[in-house]
C-alpha cells in the first residue's frame, strides 16, 4: 500500500462501487474485501471495506453509512491519451450519473471525476495568449472534452 491512499466513504455500496470501478478500467482489480464479522455467509451486505486498485493506485471503499456524502471539491483526475479513451471512460463513468462542464462528471455513486487529455494543459499554456484564450473558450463550452475541437479552436480553425 502506498503512503497516501484515497479513502472513499459510501452508504452501503462500497463493494458494488469497487466492482464497478474495476470493471470500467482495464488495469484494475479488487485487492481484498474486509467483512464486518456479521453472522451469516460473506456477502456484499457484510462488507465493511474493499481495497481495490486502478492503474497501480490503491483505493479503499468504506461502508460508513449516510453521515457523509461526496462533493466535487475532491475529484479523481484521469489522464486520457486518446479521444477513444476519453469517450469510453466518459460513457461508462457517467452512466447513471451526470455530466458536467470541462471534462467533469459525477458517477452513479456521486464520486466526481475529471476525464482530461494532457494536451488540454499544453493548449491552455500556449506561448501565444490568443491561442490559449481560444482553447479555453472552446473548453468552457464542452462537457466531454473533444481533443480535435480544442486543437481547431487553438489554431483558429473554428
Amino acid at each position: 500500500m502506498s503512503k497516501v491512499t484515497p479513502f472513499l466513504w459510501f452508504d452501503g455500496k462500497a463493494h458494488e462501487a469497487a466492482n464497478f470501478y474495476v470493471s470500467v478500467f482495464k488495469n484494475a482489480r479488487i485487492v481484498s474485501p474486509m467483512h464486518n464479522g456479521a453472522a451469516g455467509p460473506e456477502s456484499d451486505a457484510t462488507v465493511m471495506s474493499v481495497t481495490f486498485e486502478i492503474e497501480g493506485r490503491e483505493f479503499i471503499a468504506f461502508n460508513g453509512g449516510p453521515h457523509f456524502t461526496f462533493s466535487p471539491a475532491i475529484s479523481l483526475f484521469v489522464r486520457c491519451e486518446t479521444q477513444a479513451e476519453i469517450d469510453e471512460l466518459w460513457e461508462r463513468l457517467s452512466e447513471g450519473g451526470e455530466t458536467q462542464r470541462c471534462g467533469w462528471l459525477k458517477d452513479k455513486y456521486s464520486v466526481s471525476w475529471q476525464i482530461i487529455p494532457p494536451i488540454l494543459g499544453e493548449l491552455l499554456q500556449s506561448k501565444d495568449a490568443e491561442k490559449s484564450k481560444r482553447a479555453m473558450a472552446a473548453m468552457l463550452k464542452m462537457d466531454k472534452i473533444d481533443i480535435e475541437a480544442l486543437k481547431r479552436a487553438h489554431d483558429g480553425r473554428e
